[in-house]
């Protein structure tokens, strides 16, 4: 989840949130002392059971265990965590891992979406359905790459439940679903009204959400032959700032030097780095000088929020400030509204006709830090280079802030400076998603038959401001006559006028679309009986066309904004599919199922894709299940189209470790810029993935189930290594050689492309147990899910790395890591009108190296090297009470201890700390809420 190349860069106490923390954390004492358990299972037999369909399979079955694991999470799940939106609750499941995408990163390539990405293996390999059919991808690809679905345009009151497939692949939904599928499945047959209303704010009262929702439906299918149903899901969330959070230790700093860290910490600014020859984007300015050393400009102390500088350390170390405290959002501010409405009409005996509407639009706002005036960055035509050489962005030789100004034969200097004056850069994006779906399902003869036609598309407007036009910059610094006027920089910004401004820093815009035409027909039936049941059949057909385009941001396809990556595509991909299902409960004891799906790209790919399963129930209480699955993806428009991506990511330079001789300011990891070209030669990504499992239930109020599975894809589109592109000096250098070495400069910018990596490779065991215990008048009910992963291997040209446990992969994952243990521990009371809930979230520790047997990604300030990322606990409680049949008040807090998360050096999605450790740079944050049903 990299971002776009974007180089530098009052508390009101509320009595309230203090009541909500006593009445919680006092009902958190009943949930003392609970222990763990998970999915409930049932064998009764099928005369006493309704059918039902599972997802990941059109057949339907009388129990939810099947050969495959399916998470189901309920809606009290859902309500008992306090969160407001389903992406929320999404990315806190144990399944979620590297490469999902909160709404908090507001800056990055999908800023303002928000997606799961099942097992670690990104966002755009999770299929995403709403009740069993796709959606419209975001507009905007993550990483500038990978097409995703959106969470946050569903309204979270119409939701009935999730089931999540977690065994990779479906040859039902897609053979594109390599990593599973996220099935929301939203009310149905609806009758009554609901109002729902919540208000939110943080510990440091900011952050305030307002949420309001109404749902309401008519008609009886059954006895009225209609039903028709409509959720409306408003919403608001103020944006909170950085500097909101100087409070939480390094949470609200760029400056990490108390805790042992340098003036090259990344989210520092002002410093002078690599012995003075580089760095130095302060808000007063710096020059380099003929040695290539930088030098200070004046107006420091004035400019910078850093107290204790001296015009000593200043010409040693550069004008220390703090851009990310000064002006970067921690949440973006955030405004919606998701609509969602479903109508059916009965016919016949069995007949339905039935149809469903979307329609969301939400606005999301991102402040980030000012840019500089230099730097690296790509574009179609390559590599730019603002920090030396021909392309160098200079104060000219009549510039008055020139140091030499007015001096015989006073020449051009090179400059380093944060365009504070100019302001933030921000990020507009509004989005519009909507969705159309038309179909007609019933009985025919022993047929059943379910067809639709479903429309779906999504039209997103990018608009940015504070970002610099190169070519205007080096205009206005460098030309004494520029037209559009000279830029005065640091101590003498106050004499600029607006249409300066204007000149140097216009709105620029982008504008992505993506559409989804599908149509599909479904039918089957009972073939015979076995002796376990019936043999079921299931035969499938599927047309859709896809496109996906986003034009560039303005100049950007010139190379001409300063630090900001380009990125753009555009493709449509025509896919027509086929697959046959059969479940066979072959004896009372033993089911066995199998599907094969047949997948046809209109550019020429083709495979067919069989998925396999067993479970076998020796006994009532106990079951054995395993499943087997192939996956195959078609590359898509922004890997192999028309477009390309130059992006931010963090690499290891081994050419200037070397030469240090192992100097810790030379061997971390630092930011570069990436520039990578489609490529259309790729192959399909295939994937092969298998579980085996156990189903327990000693009591009926004890169940458990373990699942150890594997997923590993081949061909996998990823960009090309980064740091096999350095070894093989595809990179772009600055001047400042290190001890009179050639070529050996900073690294601004690395050229790659998509590849074929030879393989991936993930491994781990998920359990999930669930308890409940009778006690006196109420009822207590623990559960608990643990995902721990065993291996996560990538293979490329012979070599494989593993990067369990550890920070890695930084090509992909935005440098989150891939921690070994995520556990989710739920504990609910409820006794008559009342009901008390406590979440505990647990993230496992990472070790700070970029694979395992690797090198260490960031060091302190005496070299010694930062050797972990701490484990990472938090506890949500959140409470109910029934007033009456109508009526319900409802809290919760997030973070009830207000744990500070962990300081991590090394991601660049979040200032200091790991986005999977949001809330503990957030704080504790309360809701209040009620739901009224109208009776």
């Amino acid at each position: 989840m990299k971002h776009p190349i974007q180089r530098p860069a009052s508390r009101r106490r509320s009595t309230l949130a203090s009541s909500i923390t006593h009445i919680l954390t006092g009902g958190a004492l009943l949930l003392a002392g609970a222990v763990a358990s998970s999915s409930a299972f049932a064998q009764e037999k099928a005369t006493n059971l309704d059918r039902i369909t599972v997802t990941g399979s059109n057949i339907p079955r009388t129990n939810t265990e099947t050969p495959s694991p399916v998470q189901v999470v309920t809606r009290q799940e859902i309500d008992r965590t306090g969160k407001t939106s389903l992406a929320e609750y999404l990315q806190t499941i144990t399944a979620d891992g590297a490469g999902s995408i909160p709404k908090t990163f507001g800056n990055g390539f999908a800023g303002g979406g928000a997606g799961i990405s099942l097992r670690g293996l990104g966002a755009g390999s999770t299929l995403v359905l709403l009740n069993g059919r796709r959606m419209a991808t975001y507009g905007l690809a993550d990483d500038g790459q990978k097409v995703f679905t959106d969470l946050s345009t569903i309204p979270l009151d119409a939701v009935e439940r999730v089931e999540v497939l977690k065994d990779g692949a479906s040859a039902i939904y897609g053979s594109d679903a390599i990593a599973g599928v996220v099935n929301i499945i939203l009310r149905s047959d609806f009758q009554g009204a609901i109002l729902r209303g919540s208000y939110g704010l943080s510990g440091d009262s900011d952050g305030d959400a307002r949420k309001a929702t109404l749902t309401a439906g008519t008609g009886d299918l059954a006895t009225d032959g209609w039903n028709a149903f409509f959720s409306l899901d408003v919403g608001k969330t103020d944006a909170i700032k950085i500097s909101d959070r100087k409070n939480r230790k390094w949470i609200g700093t760029g400056d990490t030097r108390p805790w042992g860290y340098d003036k090259t910490a990344q989210f520092l600014g002002g410093a002078y780095t690599r012995g003075g020859t580089s760095g130095g984007s302060g808000p007063n300015g710096s020059y380099l000088d003929a040695t290539g050393h930088l030098v200070p400009l004046p107006g420091c102390a004035g400019l910078t929020t850093i107290g204790g500088q001296t015009p000593a350390s200043i010409a040693a170390d550069g004008c220390l400030f703090d851009p990310a405290q000064q002006y970067r959002d921690l949440i973006p501010e955030e405004k919606y509204v998701n609509v969602f409405g479903r109508a059916s009409f009965a016919f016949g005996e069995g007949g339905e006709i039935y149809t469903e509407i979307g329609y969301s639009k939400k606005e999301t706002i991102f402040s980030n830090t000012p840019s500089g005036v230099s730097g690296g960055w790509g574009y179609p035509g390559g590599p730019v280079n603002a920090n030396s050489g021909p392309g160098a962005t200079v104060l000219g030789a009549n510039h008055p802030d020139n140091p030499f100004y007015g001096q015989p034969g006073a020449t051009p200097v090179r400059v380093r400076y944060s365009a504070w004056d100019v302001g933030p850069r921000v990020t507009d994006n509004t989005n519009e998603f909507n969705r159309f779906l038309v179909g007609i399902k019933g009985n025919w003869g022993d047929w059943s038959y379910d067809t639709a036609y479903l429309h779906s598309g999504t039209d997103l407007t990018n608009k940015r401001t504070g970002f610099l036009r190169y070519s205007a910059v080096q205009c206005a610094l460098g030309n004494a006559n520029c037209a559009g006027g000279v830029w005065r920089i640091g101590d003498d910004a106050g004499k600029n006028s607006q249409a300066l401004y204007d000149y140097i820093s216009p709105m620029i815009s982008a504008r992505a679309k993506s559409s989804l035409d599908m149509f599909d027909f479904t039918v089957s039936r009972s073939l015979m009986d076995l002796k376990g049941g019936p043999l079921g059949l299931a035969i499938g057909t599927e047309w859709r066309k896809t496109s996906n385009s986003l034009t560039p941001q303005t100049y950007t396809d010139q190379g001409d904004i300063i630090g900001l990556g380009y990125s753009a595509y555009d493709g449509t991909q025509n896919v027509y599919a086929g697959y046959v299902e059969l479940s066979a409960p072959v004896l009372e004891q033993l089911e066995l199922s199998g599907a094969l799906r047949y997948d046809k790209y209109e550019s020429g790919e083709g495979k067919a894709t069989p998925k396999l399963g067993v479970k076998w129930t020796p006994a009532d209480w106990i079951a054995l299940r395993a499943s087997y699955a192939e996956g195959f993806r078609a590359p898509n428009p922004a890997e192999n189209g028309d477009g390309g991506l130059a992006a931010f990511s963090t690499a290891v330079d081994p050419v200037r470790c070397q030469i240090s001789g192992g100097a810790a300011s030379e061997c971390g990891a630092n930011s570069v810029a990436i520039i990578t070209k489609p490529n259309k030669l790729l192959k399909p990504e295939e994937s092969k993935s298998y579980s085996v499992g156990i189903v327990l239930q000693p009591t009926s109020t004890t169940s458990m189930t373990v699942d150890a599975w594997q997923i590993k894809r081949t061909n996998e589109i990823v960009q090309g290594s980064t740091a096999a592109a350095i070894l093989a000096g595809n990179v772009l250098r600055d001047s400042n050689n290190l001890n009179g070495v050639a070529n050996s400069g900073t690294i601004l910018a690395v050229n790659t492309g998509y590849v074929n990596a030879s393989s991936s490779r993930v491994r781990g065991i998920d359990t999930d147990i669930r308890q409940t215990f009778e006690i006196g008048p109420g009822q207590l009910e623990l559960d608990l899910q643990w995902s721990h992963i065993l291996k996560f291997e990538r293979t490329e040209g012979g070599d494989t790395v593993d990067y369990v446990g550890t920070h890695g992969n930084c090509d992909v994952t935005n440098c989150i890591g891939t921690p070994k243990d995520k556990v989710n521990f739920g504990t609910t009371w409820k006794q008559g009108p009342w009901s008390v809930s406590g979440i505990v979230n647990y993230i496992s520790k990472m070790d700070n190296i970029d694979s395992r047997g690797g090198s260490y990604l960031a060091f302190y300030a005496d070299g010694t090297p930062v050797k972990k990322i701490s484990s990472f606990t938090t506890m949500d409680l959140s409470g109910r009470w029934s007033i009456n049949d109508s009526f319900e008040l409802n809290a919760s807090v997030a973070n009830v201890f207000d744990r500070i998360a962990p300081l991590d050096p090394t991601t660049y999605g979040a200032v200091n700390y790991n986005p999977m450790h949001f809330s503990g740079a957030l704080g504790r944050y309360y809701t209040v809420g009620f739901k009224y049903t109208f009776k």
